[in-house]
């Protein structure tokens, strides 16, 4: 070959290394080759400001010493280190991808690094980005099949805690105040959407972060308001961390909060509707929130966030905590009051209905089985993440055989209406 072409193909090489390396930035520390380790499954919800360390050490522990994987959309190498180096976790190496335009969600070498990873953290930025660039491709595929298939630990602060709910405020427009949502519920800043991610626990659950500065309560009992009453009056929970605050929640739904209380006033918040499933009484576009319900709106668990990890909170069935207070939390004419109150004494658990069904497997590549031993169902259908109906039966189990790989609604017709998330899976 001649020195020329040699010198031609060097440039056309480095070129096209170049072009490809602008669709994300790629960091590493340590030895990055794969391994196998026994993870555990676990989510770890950080509240958006520097990271608590024992909330992370839980989340590390949890991948068995493997690769951690830190992806975001803006920033730098800075976990590399913190997770490496700083917390006494041994690993095998830390890994950060900076996705710098929505191609990079399709890349051989990215979809590779996060499939072989035996933890995933995702950094805070703008959640609007994380949806425009990984939902409905193979990332979102990825993260979801990394919980429920490989039961490896997934973690976010900020915008990474917020996209982690069922439901989330993908802040399309900006953020937006308590104040104005309260004034407003259907404020142009309340933009509020599903079908990503589906993880363990936190169906019909929707987070908010930096809770405390400024005070998001408002905006997030207005999120929840607005999810019962678009969704025809279905039972949504939430879940908020203060900004140091960090809530791990192991493979039972056990929620563990950390954080520096009694020296910092450091708190996560459990939230769930009224014993009723009341919707609000006003929820109109222009006109001020009022959700009262006899003063029991909404019922939430306040934990304060304590470094020794004796504070927790059931997830399996949102009426179960230590170390923390239950509050009661109304809105009248867009103004949000808490009061103390004692435990809630439902006749039923939160979502009683959907709790009476059984739905497995999930994820699946065939058939789904839904079963009960006390009800039945009228009719049973599937539905995309644009809300069209793809499949329906009045038998179980349905097929998902024709699915392509992604999320999807399960809606239960039976005495109420009842919608899981399931995973289709093509093995």
């Amino acid at each position: 070959m001649t020195t020329l072409k040699l010198s031609l193909l060097i440039l056309l090489s480095a070129f096209v290394s170049s072009a490809l390396a602008q669709n994300y930035s790629y960091f590493s520390i340590g030895d990055t080759s794969d391994v196998t380790t026994a993870t555990e499954q676990g989510i770890c919800l950080m509240g958006g400001a520097t990271e608590d360390d024992n909330g992370a050490v839980w989340f590390l522990s949890r991948s068995g010493g493997g690769n951690v994987v830190v992806i975001r959309a803006s920033g730098s190498d800075g976990y590399n280190t913190y997770f490496f180096n700083d917390l006494g976790v041994s690993l095998q190496s830390v890994e950060t991808i900076v996705f710098n335009s929505p191609a990079a969600a399709t890349d051989p070498f990215v979809l590779r690094r996060l499939e072989q990873a035996e933890a995933i953290w995702i950094a805070g930025g703008d959640q609007y980005l994380y949806e425009t660039y990984w939902k409905n491709s193979p990332v979102m595929n990825i993260l979801n099949n990394h919980v429920t298939i490989k039961k490896a630990p997934i973690g976010g602060t900020s915008a990474g805690m917020a996209i982690l709910g069922q439901y989330y405020f993908n802040a399309e427009v900006n953020s937006v105040t308590s104040s104005a949502a309260l004034a407003n519920p259907y404020n142009s800043g309340v933009t509020l959407s599903s079908n990503f991610l589906a993880m363990p626990f936190l169906s019909n659950t929707i987070t908010d972060t930096h809770y405390n500065n400024p005070d998001r309560k408002g905006r997030h009992a207005t999120f929840l308001a607005r999810l019962t009453t678009d969704n025809g009056g279905d039972s949504f929970c939430g879940i908020a961390a203060n900004e140091y605050v960090a809530i791990c929640i192991d493979e039972n739904g056990l929620a563990t909060v950390y954080g520096g209380y009694p020296t910092y006033p450091d708190a996560a918040y459990f939230i769930r509707m009224n014993c009723f499933g009341d919707q609000p009484e006003v929820i109109q576009p222009n006109i001020p929130l009022t959700w009262n319900t006899n003063n029991e709106a909404l019922f939430v668990f306040k934990a304060n966030a304590t470094a020794n990890g004796l504070t927790t909170f059931d997830l399996t069935n949102w009426n179960s905590g230590t170390g923390g207070v239950w509050e009661n939390w109304n809105i009248n004419e867009g103004v949000l009051s808490e009061n103390a109150s004692a435990q809630p004494n439902c006749a039923s658990g939160i979502n009683s209905l959907d709790k009476e069904f059984s739905i497995y497997p999930n994820p699946s590549s065939d058939f789904i089985h839904i079963s009960s031993n006390e009800l039945s169902f009228d009719s049973v259908r599937i539905i995309d993440s644009k809300g069209a109906v793809i499949n329906s039966s009045t038998n179980s189990p349905i097929s998902v055989e024709h699915l392509e790989a992604g999320l999807y609604t399960l809606e239960i017709i039976s005495k109420g209406v009842i919608r899981r998330r399931i995973v289709a899976i093509r093995n």
